[in-house]
Parts: structure tokens; C-alpha cells; sequence
């Protein structure tokens, strides 16, 4: 069994659409869900929040912002790219 992966997000040029983000502020979880659009040369992104059902904004340089890397079900259990 394995978890989930978290890195910690510092550009918007590092997230992409479909990414799933956590957004917090002074330690508090305030947003969760998929990155939909961005706005690299602003600092801003948009997601679909799983906590308000709501598409939101993001300033990253107002959030810290952790991305959530799931792994691959078919890489853990030896049916990755290599063995298609």
C-alpha cells in the first residue's frame, strides 16, 4: 500500500491542469481540489474546490500551495508503460 506524495508548489509554472492542490493559509487547509486553468506570468491559477463545489482564484503569493502526486495503480502493481 502506498500514499499519496506531497511537494510543495513555489511557481504556478509547475502545476498543470488537472493537477489536485491543497491551499493553505497559516497552516489551515482553506482550498482543495483540481487545478483547471492558470495564469503562470501573474502567479494565479484556478481550481475546482471539492470544499465549496466552487471554481476559485489562487494567488500563490498568498497560499502555500501543495501539490497532491498520487501514484500510478498500474506502476505498483508491475502493469506500468513498460509492460503494456
Amino acid at each position: 500500500m502506498t500514499t499519496d506524495e506531497k511537494t510543495i508548489v513555489s511557481s504556478c509554472h509547475d502545476l498543470a491542469a488537472g493537477d489536485e492542490i491543497d491551499a493553505r493559509y497559516k497552516g489551515a487547509l482553506v482550498h482543495h481540489g483540481r487545478v483547471t486553468e492558470r495564469a503562470p506570468d501573474h502567479g494565479l491559477f484556478w481550481i475546482m474546490d471539492d470544499l465549496t463545489g466552487g471554481r476559485r482564484l489562487l494567488d500563490m503569493a498568498e497560499l502555500e500551495i501543495v501539490r497532491i502526486d498520487s501514484p500510478v495503480i498500474g506502476d505498483a502493481v508491475g502493469m506500468g508503460p513498460a509492460a503494456a
